[in-house]
């Protein structure tokens, strides 16, 4: 018999509140199942992999999630796979899950914004519906998915844009797949897809990838210390569409000359990275060795830099496909990669 199988990690769809209101996950996947509106109209399994807020995640941990998905799809009676994830880092876990995922059968992840005790609770009905479009013809290659609030994202490119709402997850230039709407899946996109990663070779073994962040007057400080902490990929979360100043720009020539791989994305919410300026600007940046990341922003660019690093130790193969899986040639006459979707109809 054909089925879906839910791999929970915790969360705030899993979380009860104590008596000063200070939440924890404590469910497990069969509580959460427990509390599914109606019938799903399919036999669901669920699996406890994790039980922990996502902002205590490490690569390692989302690592194990992807490990545990291609596990689950190992069955052929799987028709999909659902993971409940807590929303704070669900952006990198699903964006990893992506990178090796090698099979049409949908991945679909989901959370909540309110707690398992809440009274208007939004984790039975976001679980419901991504239950529902891992059971669907309608999602099979399209990839990893972010089904929260009625609304499917591909994971690529989808990240949290509220701290609190019920509607969590945007993605600001590529836009919504489709939607859920009672029982019935409409996809009107389809995201474009890079050959998958291979897991079996992804190793954390000595691979460190760190944020730094730029702002107004910043000067090297912290891109010296991630290199002395043995930092082997950096992500600049630079200005505008990609911008620094000539202090940053000389230490990012002599980090790359030593070896670390620094990918270039930017703070600002939606359009990609583009070498426009110089006196530290982006084309600087570019010119001293950053890889422009196209429209991932520092969460998931740091996830994709970590894959690379931890799948293919030469630098240069690292270097070389990020640029490719990014489309790196931006430039004031070409400032868009290559297209994230495709409208089906």
């Amino acid at each position: 018999m054909s089925k879906v199988i839910v791999l929970s990690t915790g969360g705030t769809i899993a979380t009860r509140r104590d008596t000063q209101g200070v939440g924890l996950a404590k469910d497990a996947a069969g509580d959460l199942l427990g509390r599914l509106p109606a019938d799903p109209g399919v036999e669901v399994e669920g699996v406890d992999v994790l039980r922990a807020g996502s902002y205590l995640f490490t690569p390692a941990d989302m690592r194990e999630v992807a490990l545990r998905t291609r596990e689950a799809l190992a069955d052929d009676r799987v028709l999909g796979v659902v993971v409940t994830h807590g929303t704070d880092t669900m952006e990198e876990t699903a964006y990893l899950a992506d990178l090796f995922h090698d099979d049409p059968r949908p991945v679909v992840f989901t959370g909540a914004q309110r707690p398992a005790d809440a009274v208007d609770g939004d984790g039975p009905r976001n679980l419901a519906d991504a239950i529902t479009v891992a059971a669907s013809g309608a999602a099979r290659g399209l990839g990893v998915l972010i089904c929260f609030d009625g609304v499917v994202h591909a994971a690529r490119g989808t990240r949290k844009t509220h701290t609190v709402a019920p509607a969590a997850f945007s993605a600001p230039d590529g836009g919504p797949l489709g939607r859920v709407r009672a029982g019935e899946v409409d996809i009107t996109l389809t995201p474009v897809r890079s050959e998958p990663l291979d897991l079996d070779a992804y190793d954390l073994d000595g691979v460190r990838t760190d944020v730094v962040a730029l702002y107004p007057g910043c000067d090297d400080t912290a891109l010296v210390a991630a290199a002395r902490a043995g930092a082997t990929g950096i992500v600049l979360q630079a200005l505008g569409a990609g911008n620094a100043n000539p202090i940053v720009t000389r230490e990012v020539a002599r980090l790359t000359e030593a070896g670390v791989v620094v990918a270039l994305s930017t703070r600002v919410d939606a359009g990609p990275v583009a070498a426009l300026y110089g006196n530290g600007g982006g084309a600087d940046l570019v010119a001293a060795g950053a890889i422009p990341t196209g429209i991932l922003r520092a969460s998931q660019a740091r996830v994709l830099l970590g894959a690379l690093l931890g799948c293919h130790r030469d630098r240069a193969r690292v270097r070389e496909e990020l640029a490719a899986r990014t489309g790196a040639s931006h430039t004031k006459d070409r400032p868009w990669p290559a297209g994230t979707t495709e409208r089906t109809r």
